[in-house]
């Protein structure tokens, strides 16, 4: 049943998220017919909301894809994927602002960007070995004390992931929020445009929260399996 009730979670959780993103994308989708009443693309919105804050050392350019926004904090970059730096609705004001949100968390020491920024290079060599690591702690438990040793190194391993994802939330929710109060605070959407934009950081941190809670349920699947068979 090891591996069985590891396959049934992870099945849980995928369809989870294929319905939470499925929706962000069907909101992204709605909101981009709403088109802003000031004219100003996302790239726009983005330079306009750091100067604002005063940061004058991270450059705003267009990346390939759909929802490959993303800051980084290594080249003091704000990657805005093609149709929201150049479109101009609630929806690319509202991830152009949100990733700018980043910018300043950076900017600022903001200490759970920190902490989350320390944990990168961790997380990406146990994310890629701690489920083959796990799995293969399951096989051999059953015939080595090796297996369990195996195991809960695995157990170790993943968990890195989860305190991650754990420790992404406070990150994605605050650039949300920066990004909701600097739009109002400036008067730079209309009510139904600020209503769009919030509604749709909202789901977009919920594809996050979705991957922290099945992380943390798998998690403590593989611990009670470890448990179990010191038993």
């Amino acid at each position: 049943m090891g591996l069985m009730g590891y396959y049934i979670i992870g099945g849980l959780v995928m369809l989870v998220s294929m319905y939470v993103s499925n929706k962000l994308k069907s909101k992204f989708k709605h909101y981009s017919k709403i088109h802003l009443r000031n004219g100003m693309s996302g790239a726009e919105i983005a330079q306009k909301m750091l100067e604002d804050n005063g940061i004058t050392d991270v450059k705003i350019i267009s990346v390939k894809g759909q929802l490959t926004d993303h800051y980084n904090p290594a080249n003091k970059t704000v990657n805005l994927s093609d149709v929201v730096y150049s479109q101009r609705n609630a929806a690319a004001a509202a991830v152009a602002a949100h990733e700018v949100g980043h910018a300043i968390q950076h900017a600022t020491a903001y200490s759970w960007l920190g902490m989350r920024s320390k944990l990168v290079p961790v997380v990406s060599i146990a994310s890629r070995f701690s489920q083959w690591v796990i799995i293969g702690g399951i096989t051999l438990a059953a015939t080595t004390q090796f297996g369990n040793t195996l195991l809960l190194i695995g157990i170790l391993m993943y968990a890195t992931g989860t305190l991650f994802s754990f420790i992404t939330l406070p990150v994605e929710y605050d650039a949300s929020n920066r990004a909701l109060a600097w739009l109002e605070g400036n008067n730079m959407l209309t009510r139904e445009e600020h209503e769009g934009a919030k509604d749709a950081l909202k789901w977009a941190a919920r594809t996050y929260l979705v991957a922290a809670v099945g992380s943390l349920a798998t998690l403590l699947y593989f611990l009670s399996i470890y448990l179990g068979r010191r038993d």
